[in-house]
């Protein structure tokens, strides 16, 4: 299972094997619309920040899905929840979610380390 299929479900239909950050700027210059609400086709998406953060968690082959780190947004700041292995994963996990567009802050302060 996927970090985006546990979190957000199965997917219907074709999803971008990555996220692009230009998909994001472009949809926000023509739409008028936040970046943190373009989802992962360029669409309005309440939680389009927090699944692209997803998807980007799953192209990185150092981040396999751990089952217990939740990803959501408020706004613009991705929120991170659960537990993670060690320091060095929290700071990947964060790092991957701070370069996504529309990420202005990275929230971790609900992440324990085991």
């Amino acid at each position: 299972m996927t970090w985006f299929e546990r979190i957000f479900g199965a997917v219907t239909g074709q999803i971008p094997s990555k996220p692009d950050n230009n998909v994001v700027q472009q949809a926000a210059a023509n739409a008028s619309l936040p970046p943190e609400r373009i989802g992962i086709a360029g669409e309005y998406d309440e939680s389009g920040l927090a699944k692209r953060v997803t998807l980007a968690f799953d192209e990185d082959p150092e981040l396999t899905d751990i089952g217990s780190l939740w990803v959501s947004q408020k706004g613009a700041t991705v929120v991170l929840k659960g537990k993670v292995p060690s320091q060095g994963f929290l700071e990947k996990a964060i790092n991957i979610a701070e370069f996504q567009a529309g990420t202005l802050t990275v929230d971790s302060s609900q992440v324990n380390i085991e």
